[in-house]
């Protein structure tokens, strides 16, 4: 959601929006949120036949409303002996208790259940007391994940050798490592147990005996299946996993805690699954000696937790006889899979490792470790990440998953100062060596044969000559000896330098140029901008973007004033004044001066100085408010034309086009429109004239960059589509005003003018036979089916393909892929920078399973949403999305996961945190907006999201969330970050949140004076400025830790975030409390629990 606004504007996130009908709605327990639209979910909103209306706990006011017990689907009683979907009722995902309706009873959100066993109440102590008599046999538990399978594949997968698995009954029940102590920790594993895998009750691994077909949570009192292994029963002290009830704990992210297995590359055995329930479990790289135990570490003992009461009141006491039925509770949002521990985890267990590209097929760190990159052959995953690292050999096995094969491409990537740029390599005039019959260049995974003369591509198997300048003799393994000497043979990323005939009309191209064009309308003189934009460019033209070691930068600059005619400045340096040229006819644009127009900094110094504090004095008393604006944007074009470059303009420019002029445009915005089948007309440009301009721009190289000030509509939609189509950027600043939104533009303009750009760009990716690239999503144009023509590209931008199968792979070649993009350096040298990747292919799905990268999968997966908003109606497209992620995991569960109850969810371990970010997604301002967004903020946000990285999706979705009172200030580490729940804030504290374009710092009402007074500079809350954009500076340790988390932050980010402060209970918090998507939204958006059910159905569905 953009913050551009103010909190003025617009009415406060109030009524549910119609939109996803059936499915999305305000509260949907059986407890409506108050004061919200009775639910629409139909089948999840009454009580259950025979259930009691849930009573929500006392004390969890913070807590986002409860689940209640829907009823079954058919909304009728099932007989007994019938599933129903899951009958704790759809709250619960808990998984599988078979359901008889004589035994329907809920637990506890936190307990899990022994199966055999009557539900154990909670015990406002942790004491290890057990209700009733022992169970009569019970199966060794599954943890607090109330079914989280904790398991691996069937016999499909074997296990990576020197894993050795013994039976589960080997592992009998330790009940010593159980901590008591009420600190929110799980017990760390042992080292020698590697990781368990995830879901409860155990999937079955090669080796293992099958699990019960009971196993898995459940008040059912149906004994285990005879002929498995069960564990010894333990009087006394609760099973291992079994959770000890208390108060909730005061940790409740687990942070600190030993990792639990999260998306772990490398290979498990089996793909491990994460079930649902509980925190993941603790993880260490696998070892020898796998042993299934689950020594009670999953049982975490819950002290304290901020705004919450103790122990849930008024839970009967019941014994091992189902009595009458408790009533329902929500799911703990604790026992399902955390983002959190997920990231922790892959931080512990890959972070301190280089990450070694010389094996095919390894799955990266994820992208929110911190780690470092060894090219060792193929490309760095800074500049790719794939969906999965291994694809199905048939189309047949990749429709069946439904996982999309996608690749996310950032060819001109920046690089962590440790790592090495890509090398240049020359050829000379030769240029780079190329297969004759795909024109794939040469690279790592070329076969030289008949003692190097010649070389098999490995894209097409066609055989080419190597030239004589090429030629070098072969080892004894029949790798080249100057292997390790050229970089393209031994790196996965390099760049060529590009001969005269990678050049338009054959003649090397001149260095681009930079033209700076500002709106001096009437509010834009007014709000300063105009002054700040002049200030600021005097200081910036000293920092273009320069090639490697070059003295000064090559670019020239040039100046264009506009209202609703065009001004032109001759800055020529031999001028003592510049000169004014202005231009009115704007129906037939040319540019009036061509020597002196666009001219070397240094040079023209002086006159470019004058120039700048003169034209803030020139439109001071200007009374003009229209504006043009595709006049300005081909006047640009028709000036770079003329000095045969390719440049990029900066235009800055604050109202919509009003003015008589081609491509003008109306007020055409129509909040009516939301949720209708005309909807999408809301994200499509009002005329084609646009995209026409935008073609003739990429043809020529000029790429638009847009800064944009506006006070109302503005048809970012119209605007947006030259930025868009030629490779640009556009920022938007709603309501600009000086002194709180000065700092954050000023920042973008910097980073923007100076990062690296590679200008003219062609991008083709090439496919080894059996896949190819069928489908490209981000900011470029395309002219024909493989070609992604950029006038600009620069190092925050991706490219997204999908690659569909065309023929079968084979798992002994696996899959390769090669990006090849020919661009202009700032410095005017034409190059070609390659990427290559190889992958694996898999004939078990299992394999396919445990290979996947979710955070690319969520990236693929909100853009392909995005662009099917400029053609189908929103709830289309939401449904589509909620449907191929059923499929995706449902075809998981039938074909990877072993038999268990259809009332466990059982999820692939790579992807256990599909759910929650998919419904991040779902519930994206795009996608589902709340009245408060207007319709330029979702076309804003839709173009953003569309060139986004993976790195910037996962923030942008999932925010990172940080406790400021938490913070070390003597180490530079920072804080553990906690879930994106309101429950999981405490009022005594400062929390940051963080998505990529604003920063909150939300001040809880009991927060102590002292660190008011340290962070802010007032003595008490009711003094906190609410219009702060920056935090003052204070000399004190807490000041000084917060100040540089902020700018760390910045720092990490491609763009400025904005810093807006939030006082608890104050209005802005609804806005704050939007980005806080674990919680239901106020305009409709499910909570993490409740999709968590939904899809759970959705799966059963399909199963069924």
């Amino acid at each position: 959601m953009s913050v551009n606004q103010q909190a003025h504007t617009g009415p406060p996130y109030g009524q549910p929006q119609p939109g996803y009908q059936g499915y999305q709605q305000p509260a949907y327990g059986g407890q409506p949120l108050p004061g919200a639209a009775p639910s629409q979910y139909g089948a999840y909103n009454g009580p259950m036949p025979g259930y009691q209306q849930p009573v929500p706990p006392q004390g969890t006011s913070q807590a986002p409303p409860t689940s209640g017990a829907p009823p079954p689907a058919s909304g009728a009683s099932l007989p007994s002996g019938h599933l129903a979907y899951s009958q704790f009722g759809h709250g619960d995902v808990q998984n599988g208790i078979p359901a008889s309706a004589a035994s329907m009873q809920r637990p506890p959100a936190s307990q899990p259940f022994l199966p055999g066993s009557a539900p154990t109440p909670v015990s406002p102590t942790p004491t290890f007391q057990q209700y009733g008599p022992p169970p009569a046999s019970v199966q060794q538990l599954s943890n607090h994940m109330a079914g989280m399978t904790i398991g691996s594949t069937t016999a499909s997968a074997p296990p990576p050798a020197g894993l050795g698995y013994g039976p589960p009954t080997s592992v009998p029940p330790v009940s010593g490592s159980f901590s008591a102590t009420g600190s929110g920790l799980y017990t760390p594993y042992t080292a020698s147990q590697g990781p368990p895998p995830t879901t409860v009750s155990q999937a079955q691994v090669p080796g293992f005996a099958p699990p019960p077909s009971s196993t898995g949570l459940g008040p059912s009192s149906y004994p285990p299946t005879t002929g498995a292994p069960r564990a010894p029963t333990m009087p006394g002290p609760p099973l291992p996993g079994q959770t000890v009830a208390g108060p909730p704990t005061s940790q409740p992210n687990h942070v600190s805690s030993p990792p639990p297995l999260s998306a772990m590359p490398g290979p498990h055995p089996g793909p491990p699954m994460s079930g649902l329930h509980g925190p993941p479990p603790p993880t260490h790289p696998p070892q020898p000696g796998y042993q299934m135990q689950q020594n009670g570490s999953f049982g975490q003992v819950r002290g304290p937790q901020p705004n919450y009461g103790g122990a849930y009141p008024g839970t009967p006491n019941y014994g091992s006889q189902p009595g009458p039925p408790p009533p329902p509770k929500r799911l703990d949002p604790d026992s399902i899979p955390s983002p959190i521990q997920v990231i922790e985890d892959d931080r512990n267990n890959r972070g301190s490792e280089p990450f070694v590209t010389g094996v095919r097929g390894q799955v990266p760190p994820l992208v929110t470790t911190n780690f470092l990159v060894k090219d060792q052959g193929n490309a760095s995953p800074r500049y790719i990440r794939c969906t999965s690292y291994n694809i199905p050999c048939t189309s047949d096995m990749a429709k069946q998953s439904q996982v999309p094969l996608a690749a996310v491409i950032k060819p001109l990537a920046t690089l962590p100062p440790e790592e090495p740029l890509p090398y240049l390599v020359d050829h000379g005039e030769s240029g780079p060596v190329r297969c004759n019959r795909c024109k794939a260049y040469m690279c790592p995974f070329m076969q030289f044969i008949e003692g190097g003369r010649r070389f098999q591509c490995c894209f097409c198997s066609c055989v080419t000559e190597v030239p004589a300048h090429y030629f070098q003799h072969l080892d004894h393994t029949g790798k080249r000896v100057d292997f390790y000497d050229r970089p393209e043979l031994s790196m996965g990323s390099y760049e060529f330098l590009a001969t005269v005939d990678y050049c338009k009309n054959n003649k090397f191209p001149s260095p681009p140029a930079f033209i700076f064009m500002i709106d001096v309308s009437y509010n834009a003189v007014k709000s300063g901008l105009v002054r700040l934009i002049c200030e600021e460019l005097k200081s910036l033209l000293d920092y273009l973007p320069r090639e490697g070691t070059m003295e000064e930068s090559a670019i020239r600059v040039g100046f264009v004033t506009y209202n609703k005619v065009l001004h032109f400045y001759n800055v020529k340096s031999s001028l003592a004044q510049p000169q004014m040229m202005v231009v009115s006819d704007v129906a037939d644009m040319f540019v009036p001066l061509l020597d002196g127009f666009l001219v070397n900094v240094n040079e023209s110094r002086t006159v470019i100085t004058s120039l700048l504090d003169q034209i803030p004095e020139m439109f001071a008393d200007t009374r003009e408010t229209e504006t043009v604006f595709a006049p300005v944007i081909q006047a640009g074009l028709e000036a770079l034309k003329a000095a045969e470059c390719a440049g990029k303009l900066f235009i800055f420019h604050t109202s919509l086009p009003v003015a008589e002029a081609p491509g003008k445009l109306k007020n055409r915005d129509d909040k009516k429109l939301v949720n209708t089948d005309k909807e999408k007309t809301l994200f499509q440009p009002q005329t084609s004239f646009y995209n026409n301009l935008a073609k003739d721009c990429v043809a020529q190289g000029c790429c638009v960059d847009l800064f944009l000030f506006p006070n109302q509509y503005l048809d970012v939609a119209t605007l947006g589509v030259v930025t868009y189509q030629t490779g640009g950027s556009i920022y938007k600043y709603a309501y600009f005003q000086l002194e709180t939104d000065q700092d954050r533009f000023l920042n973008d303009l910097r980073r923007d003018v100076q990062k690296e750009v590679g200008f003219d760009a062609v991008m083709r990716v090439r496919t080894s036979t059996g896949i190819r690239a069928t489908d490209f999503f981000g900011a470029f144009y395309m002219s024909n089916t493989t070609d992604v023509e950029m006038a600009g590209l620069d190092c925050d931008k991706t490219i997204t393909v999908e690659f569909k199968h065309d023929d079968k792979l084979s798992e002994d070649s696996g899959a390769l892929l090669q990006c090849a993009l020919l661009y202009t350096s700032c410095a005017g040298q034409r190059r070609l920078r390659i990427h290559n990747l190889s992958l694996n292919c898999c004939t078990q799905l299992a394999d396919l399973y445990r290979n996947c990268e979710t955070d690319t999968l969520i990236n693929y997966l909100a853009k392909y949403a995005y662009r099917g908003v400029l053609s189908s109606p929103v709830k289309t497209v939401r449904d589509a999305l909620i449907s191929q992620c059923a499929q995706i995991l449902a075809c998981y569960r039938k074909n990877c996961a072993s038999p268990s109850s259809a009332g466990q969810l059982i999820l692939p371990e790579c992807m256990k945190l599909l759910p929650v970010y998919l419904n991040c997604v779902l519930k994206s301002d795009v996608l589902q907006p709340g009245p408060e967004v207007t319709t330029d903020d979702r076309a804003y946000i839709r173009q953003l999201v569309t060139s986004m990285d993976v790195a910037e999706t996962n923030v942008f979705f999932y925010p990172r969330l940080l406790p400021l009172t938490k913070a070390d200030v003597d180490s530079d580490s920072l804080p553990a970050a906690i879930r994106n729940s309101e429950e999981r804030l405490s009022k005594g504290d400062i929390y940051l949140l963080e998505n990529g374009l604003n920063i909150f710092v939300w001040v809880g009402v009991n927060v102590q004076q002292g660190l008011i007074q340290n962070l802010f500079g007032v003595s008490s809350f009711g003094q906190i400025s609410k219009a702060l954009s920056t935090l003052p500076v204070l000399d004190n340790p807490f000041s000084k830790k917060v100040r540089a988390i902020v700018d760390m932050l910045q720092m990490q980010r491609s763009r400025y975030m904005k810093l807006i402060v939030v006082k608890q209970e104050d209005k802005l918090e609804m806005l704050f409390k939007h980005f806080l998507v674990e919680d239901k939204s106020l305009n409709g958006g499910a909570s993490y629990v409740d999709f968590l059910c939904h899809m759970h159905k959705e799966i059963r569905q399909l199963l069924s």
